[in-house]
């Protein structure tokens, strides 16, 4: 099983890190293209883009003129909103890395798809932008490039699962792109029977460290999860969309 989680507006890039070997971004040549290219972009377009602030629209601005030269982090490590916060990969113990970089990806505008330990440069590119290079919307630049990888992962990992833990926003990148024999399982979940963004952001992210902490290979296993107070609720789960409830 691969649990796919998406990334964050959000990001750090001062806490110290544990001891790490970071991987390059299997698609680190496509994420140039597209910072290159949004380089060349006005302060202007990237705040009607965004929807951002002035001010933010230039810390972006920046980033895309000076990315080749910019810092970079293992992505686990870099994004710092509120999945991440449930995730909460700085208190991972050591020997769970290797599992995590096997069978967790998140989605990422620029970047396609990242392993935990992929190290990226910081920017901001959400995956619902309307622009992409000669295309209307990123996700037709994408194509089919982000699938065909994440289906290649999950043949490699064996499971033919994905777990999917990510926003529509950036499933929609994958969404009906996969093969037919990849098996999908999205999560729900809820405060009663309410769903609360802020909660079901923080819930994905404690579902993907449960699965890594656990060490769990095995889909049907996931329905044990129980961080926070949250439950199985199999009368409004079926085979492919499961809801968890507190």
């Amino acid at each position: 099983m691969i649990a796919v989680i998406s990334p964050a507006k959000t990001l750090d890039y001062e806490t110290p890190l544990p001891p790490l070997s970071p991987t390059r971004p299997r698609l680190a040549d496509e994420a140039a293209a597209l910072a290159r290219s949004a380089a060349r972009l006005p302060q202007k377009r990237l705040r009607e883009l965004m929807k951002i602030s002035p001010a933010l629209a230039k810390l972006n601005a920046d980033r895309f003129r000076d990315f080749d030269a910019a810092p970079e982090r293992p992505a686990m490590f870099a994004f710092a909103g509120d999945v991440y916060t449930g995730l909460d990969a700085g208190s991972l113990d050591e020997a769970a890395l290797p599992f995590a970089q096997d069978h967790l990806r998140m989605l990422s505008g620029l970047y396609g798809l990242l392993r935990p330990l992929d190290a990226m440069r910081p920017y901001r590119l959400e995956m619902g932008t309307h622009w992409a290079p000669r295309r209307d919307k990123l996700t037709d630049w994408w194509g089919d490039r982000i699938a065909a990888l994440l289906a290649a992962d999950v043949e490699a990992e064996g499971s033919g699962t994905v777990l999917n833990l990510a926003s529509q926003e950036y499933w929609a990148a994958v969404d009906g792109r996969l093969p037919a024999g990849v098996r999908t399982v999205a999560i729900d979940f809820r405060d009663g029977d309410r769903f609360v963004s802020f909660h079901a952001k923080k819930a994905r992210g404690m579902m993907a460290r449960w699965m890594v902490e656990y060490r769990i290979e095995t889909v049907d296993d996931m329905r044990g999860f129980d961080s926070d107070g949250y439950r199985f609720v199999a009368g409004d789960s079926d085979y492919d969309r499961w809801r968890f409830a507190r």
